[in-house]
């Protein structure tokens, strides 16, 4: 679509404080009963800040995790994404759980403030990556439960901002669930209950792989024909860095967590490669290799590309002085072992942990272990982009590196950057 999206305000009717006071004493007093929510109704209220085609499924996949669950309020920067995701709500079997009025539906750069203040006791964060740090401070610092999708930010300094808003989560006791869906998944839990019992003995290397086709027609691409610079970048948002973090961040991240999670620890450094060999959409490179140091000399391999017409590969591979593990949920070695159990769809098994846990009152915090997993790709991106190998601990603790623009507003002028070229671009 290549008309500008209208940027209407709506007004928001606050429900009684009193009441809802009194929802919040009673709670403390069910203790570990099931949580009153809403101002004295059993329901837990979502809200949901970004409706593109991943917000839309996670908010299928949340409300159809338990009962006592609505959709009340909506956030999009743009009108007919909004729109869409709203008629699709419509039309699936958890249409009766959708409680959206256009009074409670949002657009704009303001428009996750509004949800937020919509009496929502849960908020979906599906907007493109570089929003998640400031949508997901806000909404803990309004004392909201917290779904983020991966990856967490998409430089360091966001990275930053997340770990401050887990450890606020922490303090207030709500909930961070992140959008990793595979630590909620039943063939990956069993693997990783094996490694770290020692199946397969200790860790000496792995390998991680994301290397698929370019996901043009997956995401749709907006010409930019009468767009301003910001809304045509935002419309095409996984093709920009500042947007995305490019797809070793937004994608690859998947598996990078993986690793951090089998060898229980984050690289200490990182040297990468990559390049643009047949992408033309946007600023992001088309393929990464990045060698990562564990702690205890582990390398790890992690290669990720998206070219058509190239062999498929996507997956995690653990090798240990007793055998090798996928993490797919196979083992092969001194302790074989093949995953053939049941299990829920991890994008739904997500979603009903994070409610579970707002009912039970005990709060899910992977704000850190998310963080985490992100920086690790973000490292890998940078090594890249510039041709150095780096640390962790200078990343972490020292980059200044900020991708954010000057304004968010879709009239200023905001050319897109160009794309990196190793051993030109800076280090920051």
């Amino acid at each position: 679509m290549k008309k500008r999206a209208s940027r209407k305000t709506n007004e928001v009717s606050r429900r009684d404080f009193i009441k809802a006071s009194a929802a919040v004493s009673m709670a403390a007093v069910l203790g570990g009963q099931e949580r009153l929510f809403a101002a004295g109704s059993d329901k837990i209220r979502v809200g949901l800040i970004g409706s593109g085609g991943q917000g839309t499924r996670d908010t299928i996949s949340c409300l159809k995790s338990s009962r006592g669950i609505e959709l009340v309020a909506m956030g999009d920067l743009f009108g007919d994404r909004l729109n869409e995701s709203l008629e699709k709500l419509k039309g699936e079997e958890i249409s009766d759980k959708v409680n959206v009025t256009p009074e409670r539906c949002f657009i704009g750069f303001d428009a996750y403030k509004k949800v937020i203040a919509s009496d929502v006791d849960l908020v979906l964060i599906v907007t493109p990556p570089h929003f998640h740090p400031q949508h997901a401070k806000a909404a803990i610092e309004a004392g909201k439960h917290v779904f983020a999708e991966k990856p967490a930010a998409v430089d360091p300094v966001g990275i930053r901002s997340l770990i401050a808003t887990s450890e606020l989560a922490e303090q207030k006791g709500l909930s961070i669930v992140a959008g990793t869906q595979r630590r909620h998944n039943a063939p990956h839990l069993e693997v990783m209950k094996r490694i770290h019992r020692g199946d397969i003995g200790e860790i000496v290397a792995a390998q991680c792989y994301y290397n698929i086709g370019q996901m043009v027609g997956y995401w749709t691409y907006y010409e930019k024909g009468g767009l301003s610079d910001m809304e045509w970048q935002c419309r095409n948002w996984p093709w920009f860095t500042w947007l995305s973090g490019d797809h070793i961040v937004e994608q690859h991240v998947h598996n990078l967590d993986i690793i951090n999670w089998a060898l229980q620890s984050h690289p200490v450094q990182a040297m990468g490669m990559g390049g643009r060999e047949v992408r033309k959409l946007g600023n992001i490179f088309d393929h990464f290799a990045v060698e990562y140091e564990y702690p205890n000399g582990v390398r790890v391999l992690s290669m990720c590309r998206q070219i058509e017409g190239c062999s498929i590969r996507e997956g995690e591979r653990f090798v240990g002085t007793k055998g090798i593990a996928h993490g797919n949920g196979v083992i092969e070695g001194q302790n074989p072992y093949k995953f053939e159990g049941e299990f829920t769809d991890p994008y739904e098994q997500e979603q009903i942990d994070l409610i579970a846990s707002i009912r039970q009152g005990k709060p899910l915090n992977h704000g850190r272990r998310l963080a985490e997993s992100t920086m690790t790709a973000i490292i890998g991106r940078m090594s890249a982009y510039t041709g150095r190998a780096l640390k962790w601990d200078w990343a972490m603790n020292a980059s200044k590196l900020d991708l954010s623009p000057p304004a968010y507003d879709f009239d200023i002028d905001f050319p897109a950057s160009p794309p990196a070229v190793p051993g030109k671009t800076q280090l920051i």
